[in-house]
Parts: structure tokens; sequence; C-alpha cells
């Protein structure tokens, strides 16, 4: 089975979000995929399966189960593509998910621009049991598959040290928190214990819900977003209501082979 590694988000080898990207002729088991997954420990490791030169399947896989959504892995898995197999006359690849439908990624200069479903977001109450898991007490908060919780200065999201017990006790499968940015429209960061993943360096998914906010409040549909992960990474994003676009760059780390036997 071949993989590569990626570095998605950046243009520099150990920032933004590494994923594993395995092409594979059919879907290993489950319990394979999963048994990679967690090997790897990365935030998610992506199976795809090539159709024709520019189509193909695609799954993701964190350390604690297949996701519906992720973008730094299809980002990465597109820039893969790119680098190594597409054709020259290509510039957009198309993926087809179980759990998220049809998703496209168009090259664009030296960005990958991928076009996603924006979360809808409920407005919620405000809780102590969010200000005990953050160690700061939230404006606002919302509701989509992630729970979005927005703070006023972006040096606590920055600062932020999550208690994880707690954070895994809120509702929503990722916990996100945002405030306004000084360089960036927005500043993020992203949190998964419930999928093993204590911090998404850069979630793709996570911004599906954090554009959509943001645009609505600031006015403007073009925002550039910054993840203050460890690692750190940019999104160049455009919010077209029910589509939420968003463009990186991207780094090869590695690729290689996994000798592997379908009974392992």
């Amino acid at each position: 089975m071949k993989m590569y590694v990626a570095d998605a988000f950046t243009d520099q080898l150990f920032h933004g979000n590494p994923a594993a990207v395995c092409f594979v002729d059919r879907w290993p088991r489950e319990e394979l995929m999963m048994k990679i997954a967690m090997g790897n420990r990365f935030s998610e490791t992506a199976f795809a399966i090539r159709r024709t030169a520019s189509q193909y399947d695609l799954r993701w896989f964190t350390p604690g189960g297949e996701i519906g959504l992720c973008g730094h892995a299809t980002l990465a898995t597109a820039f893969i593509i790119f680098q190594t197999a597409a054709p020259e006359d290509t510039d957009t690849i198309t993926f087809t998910t179980t759990k998220s439908g049809q998703l496209t990624v168009t090259k664009i200069d030296d960005r990958y621009e991928m076009s996603f479903p924006s979360y809808q977001l409920q407005k919620i109450a405000v809780t102590d049991e969010m200000a005990t898991a953050f160690g700061e007490r939230p404006l606002e908060a919302y509701l989509g598959r992630d729970l979005l919780c927005v703070f006023d200065d972006p040096e606590k999201v920055v600062a932020m040290k999550p208690n994880q017990k707690r954070l895994a006790q809120l509702p929503g499968l990722l916990q996100n928190v945002t405030a306004p940015g000084k360089q960036y429209d927005c500043v993020s960061r992203s949190f998964a214990p419930k999928l093993k993943v204590p911090e998404d360096p850069v979630c793709g998914s996570g911004h599906c819900h954090i554009i959509p906010y943001w645009a609505k409040r600031l006015g403007k549909n073009q925002l550039v977003a910054y993840q203050a992960s460890q690692r750190g990474g940019v999104l160049y994003c455009t919010y077209e209501g029910e589509r939420t676009k968003l463009a990186g760059k991207a780094v090869l780390y590695s690729s290689g082979q996994l000798h592997l036997n379908e009974d392992d």
C-alpha cells in the first residue's frame, strides 16, 4: 500500500497539519484502516481509490474512528494527486465520499481550493462547564456538527490550555474556539478529545463552522483565517452560504510503502 505524508495549510515542513494519505485499489477492512490511523497517530489518515484520472473515492479515519468530513486530509490528498498522478490539463479533482457527498479541489496557482458544505449553526447557552473546560468564559456558543465558542481576545485563544476530560463532556464532535484577529480576520483552535486527538493543528471542517460565523459577523465573504496551534496554519476562505471554500498550500513530507497483509 502506497502512503504519503503531507503538511497541509502551509508551505513549510513541520507547520500546518500533517495528514497521511493511502492509495488503495479497494477499501481495506475498517479494522485495518483504524490500525493504520492509530499507528500513524496523525489527526487524520485518508484512504483514496482512483476511479478516473480526476475522480477518486475518499474516506478519512482518526485514531478514534472514521469521520464524516476532513479538510486538511482532503487538501493533502489532492496535493499529492496533482504532484504525482493528475494529467497536466486537469485543474480540478473530484472526490466522492460516503458521508459528505461530492467534494472538489481546484488548483489555483500554488493554492488548493476545496468546496465544502457549510454547517448550520444553532446558538446555544454559554455554560459553566464550557468556562471550566476552556479556562475562559466564552461570549457566545454555537452548535453544528462541532461546538463553536467565541471569545473577545485572540490572546485568550492562543494561550488556552483546556482540560481535555472536561472538553470531552461538552457538546459537539469537536470543540472549536475563535476570536477576532489582528493580522488575520479571525484566529481559532480546534480540539477533538472525543476522537483521541487533543488538538487538531489546522482543521478544515472546523472552519466550515468558523467562517460562516465570521462572514456574517464581519459582513464580508472573503476571509483569511489563522489556526493558532503550535504548528500554525493559514486558510484563505470564501463563504458562499450553503458552501464554504477553503484554500491553502501544502508540502510533501514523505512517501513510502506499507507492507501489510489483509489479515494484519
